[in-house]
């Protein structure tokens, strides 16, 4: 059963759509795993170029899917360095469209490598933007499009959600996903499975949440500065336990315990992973 509340404070009800800020990361990799499944993407250790043809030549298109999961295709994204300066540059030129670039453009303009693929954490937004376009050729068709047919309805959503689009059509896959509260729950209940049918597949779901010995660089404690790990665009909380979460950039988390079915929701109170993650961590453990 899953049950919400509303917040009076913010005037806030269970029937809101609710921005989902980075939260929409995890979702993309979901997406990415049913292509997968469905075959459309072949292999996770293809490279963006595989499947777009803009990207043939350049560093992010020689990058393998898994390294764009994980957050370390090893090109620079400076996501936090002079006030976010490359992420502001990202979202003029792709989200606004205030130049001509398009939406390949505007991420191919970020072309220089400084690490090997699948060696390092480093977090870039433009990251689940680049897989994003990978969905999008690999299926013919939107990611609302292929998120509303393969999960979207089958695990019974309450109501329509709405996900914002770049200048060219494009979904922003690292931002810009909106949803009920309950909904949000369903995604990540049960390990993708809903009323005894596998909608996302299990293997995909253990995958996400979890590290392999060989990507050790990934797991909880590692991911400097923060204290979880990191699965397929699916943050892995500290434990011997298999928990993770989504996060947005205002606290906006789903809380997942498998072992427990049990799943936390926060909407959105501030924009760290302090002392608050603390408490929840220890709640759940």
């Amino acid at each position: 059963m899953i049950k919400s509340c509303s917040n009076i404070k913010y005037g806030r009800t269970d029937h809101d759509l609710l921005v989902s800020q980075s939260m929409v990361k995890s979702i993309t990799g979901l997406l990415i795993g049913m292509a997968i499944g469905d075959g459309a993407i072949k292999s996770i250790d293809d490279t963006a170029g595989a499947y777009v043809p803009g990207l043939r030549g350049t560093e992010y298109g020689a990058t393998p899917l898994r390294a764009l999961l994980h957050m370390s295709s090893g090109v620079d994204f400076g996501e936090e360095r002079d006030h976010g300066r490359d992420l502001d540059r990202l979202w003029i030129d792709m989200v606004r469209g205030s130049g001509s670039k398009g939406t390949v453009a505007s991420i191919a303009q970020f072309n220089r490598r400084i690490a090997p693929p699948g060696t390092r954490f480093y977090y870039a937004s433009i990251e689940p933007d680049v897989l994003g376009l990978v969905l999008r050729y690999a299926i013919n068709k939107s990611a609302s499009d292929y998120l509303r047919e393969k999960i979207w309805k089958p695990i019974g959503t309450e109501a329509d959600a709405k996900w914002l689009i770049d200048a060219e059509g494009f979904e922003v896959a690292h931002h810009g996903f909106n949803a009920v509260l309950r909904d949000y729950a369903r995604l990540l209940a049960h390990d993708g499975a809903w009323d005894g049918k596998q909608i996302i597949p299990a293997q995909w779901m253990l995958d996400t949440t979890t590290t392999r010995p060989s990507d050790a660089y990934l797991a909880p404690g590692l991911t400097e500065p923060h204290a979880f790990g990191y699965g397929y665009l699916m943050w892995l909380l500290p434990g011997t336990r298999r928990q993770f979460t989504p996060i947005g950039f205002f606290g906006q988390r789903i809380l997942v315990d498998p072992a427990t079915k049990l799943i936390m929701e926060q909407t959105a109170v501030e924009n760290s992973v302090g002392p608050l993650w603390s408490d929840v961590v220890k709640t759940f453990g």
